[in-house]
């Protein structure tokens, strides 16, 4: 795993993110906070979860461990959370450049969220926290076909490659 790799893993997760974002917009705010019975119960839940989780991981690169997720209900719309969304990726992409090529692979000592010892490779953590979001967003989707609206542009790995090639 290279730098390079780790970058372009980022740019399509973010890509892949904003195509998410891009479809919930049209959402009525009820649907957006339906309880929809999935594992963060809705969409705005999951997509909180996602933000969160990577605010969590990039707080544990910088030496703190939190002990509990960013609650859900402090994004009211899908405006909120990209803007959250777009600070925090500033700041991760800002932490992987100064990283660089020598320190993807430090190992990283955290505590997770139950508060139990961890250490991860930093290279393996970034495609952990890329894969988990691929997860989420699968789940997102389900829920808004389960609302009757229309999900958002394709957000696969291949998709984004194939509109690299285009650019």
């Amino acid at each position: 795993m290279t730098l390079r790799d780790l970058t372009t893993l980022l740019d399509y997760h973010y890509w892949a993110r904003d195509r998410l974002l891009d479809g919930l917009e049209p959402l009525p705010r009820d649907q957006f906070t339906r309880d929809l019975g999935s594992s963060f119960l809705s969409i705005r839940d999951t997509v909180a979860h996602l933000h969160s989780a990577e605010w969590a991981w990039h707080a544990r690169w910088n030496g703190q461990s939190p002990s509990v997720h960013l609650p859900a209900d402090r994004f009211a719309d899908v405006g909120s959370v990209r803007e959250a969304w777009a600070s925090l990726e500033h700041q991760v992409r800002s932490f992987v450049d100064d990283l660089g090529e020598a320190g993807i692979g430090r190992v990283f000592d955290y505590r997770t969220l139950d508060g139990s010892p961890a250490s991860a490779v930093f290279w393996q953590m970034l495609l952990h926290l890329v894969n988990h979001a691929s997860y989420h967003r699968g789940q997102v989707a389900t829920m808004v076909r389960q609302l009757g609206a229309r999900p958002a542009r394709p957000m696969d790995l291949i998709a984004y490659y194939r509109s690299r090639a285009k650019s």
